[in-house]
């Protein structure tokens, strides 16, 4: 069942969501060479818990941290552990949060040091094909106008889409419904409302599409090992289009 919600309940999602951007804007602070993505995860868990949240990933289904933290190839679900990041990389970031029973949800792919023409190529896509997804974001649109507007910009720029993995919709759960691939048909799929909250997901290898997850449960990767990025908003569709909920502060 998809949910349409109220003014209070988005005014409770905005306030989770926006602590969520917070955050992630502090986290992408802090990557640099140098730096494991165990820092990062534990510098994210005490932020949440000082403002009164609870992480929404540590437990979800035995996950073990607050942040997914994906690093290269790896696409998205990677558990943060002590190795150092080095000059060159890609990590993506992914958190969530949970305050007075509201779900917040988003993720950004960060430059280590300085990377390579195709890597950053890859994120300016990625990050591009987000915001194609959101313009799609507007009552009366349906749900796979929002994944073939990503899926359009991306294989135009020789890059593919990942299936497994879709977007959803967000509120008292982490993930409810409708599921919101990045790929799809126009025209078709549930039809956008008033008051909808989505969390809108490309992942983009620089390859192909296909996935494998490794032997801990929870780390997708590239199959061909090619680089993976991976950008996240929550939103709320309105009257006159979409509401971005995790809007990181100007300059993040």
């Amino acid at each position: 069942m998809i949910v349409c919600r109220s003014a209070e309940e988005i005014d409770k999602l905005a306030r989770v969501n926006a602590l969520v951007a917070q955050v992630l804007a502090e986290l992408m602070r802090v990557v640099e060479p140098g730096v494991s993505t165990l820092d990062l995860d534990q510098l994210a868990e005490r932020r949440l818990r000082e403002a009164g949240a609870l992480p929404a990933f540590k437990g979800y289904h035995g996950y073990p941290a607050t942040i997914c933290a994906s690093v290269n190839e790896q696409v998205v679900h990677g558990i943060p552990n002590a190795r150092l990041l080095t000059s060159g990389d890609i990590v993506s970031v992914d958190m969530g949060a949970k305050l007075d029973g509201f779900f917040g949800d988003s993720a950004v792919t960060v430059p280590v040091g300085i990377v390579t023409a195709q890597a950053q190529r890859l994120l300016d896509v990625t990050s591009a094909s987000l915001d194609r997804a959101l313009s799609a974001v507007t009552p009366g649109n349906r749900v796979q106008d929002i994944g073939a507007a990503v899926q359009q910009h991306v294989e135009a720029q020789g890059f593919s889409v990942v299936r497994e993995f879709v977007g959803h919709g967000i509120g008292t759960a982490l993930h409810e419904e409708p599921q919101i691939p990045n790929y799809g048909t126009p025209g078709r799929g549930a039809r956008l409302a008033e008051g909808m909250v989505l969390a809108i997901e490309p992942m983009v290898n620089a390859g192909k599409p296909a996935v494998k997850v490794l032997s801990d449960g929870w780390t997708a990767v590239t199959k061909d090992g090619s680089l993976s990025a991976h950008f996240e908003h929550t939103v709320v569709v309105t009257a006159e289009g979409c509401r971005i909920l995790t809007l990181r502060p100007a300059g993040a």
